[in-house]
């Protein structure tokens, strides 16, 4: 079964896709994304590997239900791609050479243009799960890209926020909050050329963190090539610091929002990636329960700026280790 559901509760579509139950837990024996395995390239840098388990596809077949006036359902149109970071199994984002994350920003972009020409793909969703502990099947590293026929509940909360805002105060929400951020500074735990990044005053998770570029730009696609290269410098920084923070891969889910594909002018809405680790301590983990889940209220039984200056002080001590 895959089919796309209507929720009139909430007013959003759901991904119906029962064939993904049958997907691996955790990759056992080959891996597959490894040069070799008859899967992918022999040589390659970067790759994309479409799903083998997607959720949404081109040609998608008719719902096995009929939908009615209450509960409309439509076909599971759209597009899951897995973007392999690099050949090596073992290799971490951060590991990475600066050079090689800046190809990878470039190869998102590419992927996040293209996508959207796609009639009937309304937003490219592209992302980061890293570890276990958010469901992780595959260790090689790896991100994946959605290709929506609608916009998610979350971003169009978003949209719908930075226009309420830009009607009201002729200002950009998303810079309105960088620069609260960075007039505040104790929150901020990275100022790079061009971006800034910092845990937000209503972090829901302890070390939740936004990167924000210093241009107001809508995507991707409306970043220079020296842009997309200090993207990729804060991405690396960030994503460093996660995993010396404790002296683990730190597990995350890495979150890029950028201007819906669907034909109509956004512009009030602001480019920008939110990092969601599910870490609270060393040896703990943060859990949506009952209060997240069934109410949307989330409880964070951190202090933002406390995590902050946790962040900022790896990211220091890295910045001023001999190269």
């Amino acid at each position: 079964m895959a089919e796309l559901r209507w929720n009139p509760l909430l007013r959003t579509w759901v991904i119906m896709s029962s064939h993904r139950h049958a997907r691996p837990l955790l990759e056992t024996g080959a891996c597959p994304f490894c040069p070799g395995s008859g899967r992918v390239p022999d040589d390659y840098e970067i790759f994309d590997y479409d799903n083998d388990f997607p959720s949404l596809v081109l040609d998608p077949p008719m719902p096995d239900v009929d939908g009615d006036w209450l509960i409309p359902v439509r076909p599971a149109f759209g597009k899951c791609e897995v973007t392999l970071y690099s050949p090596k199994h073992d290799a971490t984002l951060p590991e990475l050479p600066l050079e090689h994350i800046a190809k990878l920003v470039d190869h998102w972009e590419g992927r996040y243009r293209e996508l959207g020409k796609i009639d009937g793909i309304d937003f490219v969703f592209i992302f980061e799960n890293r570890g276990a502990a958010v469901g992780v099947t595959m260790l090689h590293p790896h991100g994946q890209i959605y290709a929506y026929p609608c916009i998610p509940l979350k971003v169009q909360t978003e949209l719908d926020s930075c226009r309420e805002h830009m009607h009201e105060n002729g200002s950009c929400l998303i810079c309105d909050l960088r620069d609260h951020e960075e007039r505040d500074g104790s929150r901020v735990i990275y100022q790079g050329s061009g971006f800034t990044a910092f845990v937000p005053p209503f972090a829901e998770y302890p070390y939740q963190v936004y990167i924000i570029p210093a241009d107001h730009v809508g995507s991707l696609t409306d970043m220079d090539a020296g842009q997309r290269l200090e993207l990729a410098r804060a991405i690396k920084s960030i994503t460093a610091a996660y995993d010396d923070l404790f002296g683990f891969p730190f597990p995350y889910m890495m979150c890029m929002y950028q201007a819906p594909t669907d034909g109509r002018e956004y512009p009030y809405y602001h480019f920008h990636i939110e990092f969601y680790p599910p870490m609270r301590d060393r040896d703990k983990l943060k859990y949506n329960a009952s209060s997240e889940t069934g109410g949307w209220a989330t409880i964070n039984d951190a202090r933002p700026e406390e995590k902050a200056a946790e962040l900022r002080e790896v990211i220091t001590r890295q910045a001023d280790a001999p190269a």
